[in-house]
């Protein structure tokens, strides 16, 4: 394939193996993070190095963000935005709020620049086997341009809708995620309580009504699922800090629109304790152990 030029701004632990996903595929990857071990990181993957966000997107026809919240994100694209040429692709995978990314796409279409939001699911591990999947906002002949880039960084990507469609689709699955960890892991507790074997419970809930992602490949108990954080003291994965900040953006979200999610409001509460009280670089599974006590 003639390759593209792609430039990749946020090389961390999503970002990273993002980029050395697209390096693999062919594509030439122009790469930049403030974190210089990244940088050191990327580069051997084969990632070139840019000296910042600007001078990395001026030579790409796809900028791509991917950086810890939306006030990073916004300052990314003060750079690009003026740095980028016309017709070039800016898509953010990073979880932001919806008004930001709206602002984002505002101010991309003002320069004559296609945009995108497409946050993920699917985490570290996600990142790095492609596997991740996409919820993606904006136009469709934006999509359209992106889908080969996404089918080599994951599984599936799903066009929501207009800009802001993918991260209102992000923060209301996160959302589900949050509850339903806290739902899975009060039954483990019951269930101990009650003499019930872990094994047992899992048995019986995975393959019928209790069914979900959160029992069936993010199980909170160590030793029924090879993919869960459980099996390795509780080491992210994804840190408790990364789902708490996407429900309180769900929160947010619910505010501004008159929403009252009260189970996502009640799960929030608890995420936030668990954080307050030192959990936060924990695997969010790990709420289980507070649970507990």
């Amino acid at each position: 394939m003639t390759a593209s030029r792609i430039a990749f701004i946020g090389l961390g632990n999503m970002g990273g193996p993002m980029a050395a996903n697209l390096q693999r595929a062919g594509y030439r990857v122009i790469g930049f993070d403030v974190a210089a071990e990244r940088m050191t990181e990327a580069a051997k993957a084969g990632i070139e190095a840019a000296d910042s966000a600007a001078a990395a997107a001026r030579e790409a026809d796809v900028v791509v963000t991917m950086l810890p919240a939306a006030p990073y994100v916004a300052t990314a694209w003060d750079e690009i935005v003026p740095a980028a040429r016309p017709g070039t692709l800016l898509m953010d995978s990073s979880t932001c709020d919806v008004a930001t990314t709206r602002a984002l796409h505002e101010k991309a279409a003002a320069a004559g620049l296609r945009s995108l939001d497409a946050p993920v699911s699917g985490g570290t591990g996600g990142a790095q086997a492609g596997t991740l999947t996409f919820m993606v906002g904006g136009s469709a002949e934006a999509f359209a341009a992106a889908e080969p880039l996404l089918a080599k960084m994951g599984r599936k990507a799903v066009h929501c809708g207009d800009g802001g469609a993918g991260q209102a689709a992000k923060i209301c699955n996160n959302m589900i995620l949050g509850v339903s960890i806290i739902a899975v892991s009060e039954a483990f507790v019951l269930g101990e309580k009650l003499g019930l074997s872990a094994k047992a419970l899992f048995d019986v809930a995975s393959t019928s009504t209790g069914q979900c992602w959160a029992l069936n490949t993010y199980c909170p108990v160590p030793g029924l699922v090879p993919t869960s954080p459980a099996n390795n003291d509780y080491r992210p994965g994804a840190p408790a800090t990364m789902l708490l900040k996407d429900l309180r953006l769900a929160m947010q979200a619910a505010q501004e629109a008159g929403a009252s999610p009260a189970l996502g409001e009640h799960a929030t509460g608890i995420f936030e304790r668990f954080v307050d009280d030192g959990h936060g670089g924990e695997d969010f599974s790990a709420i289980i152990r507070a649970l507990r006590a």
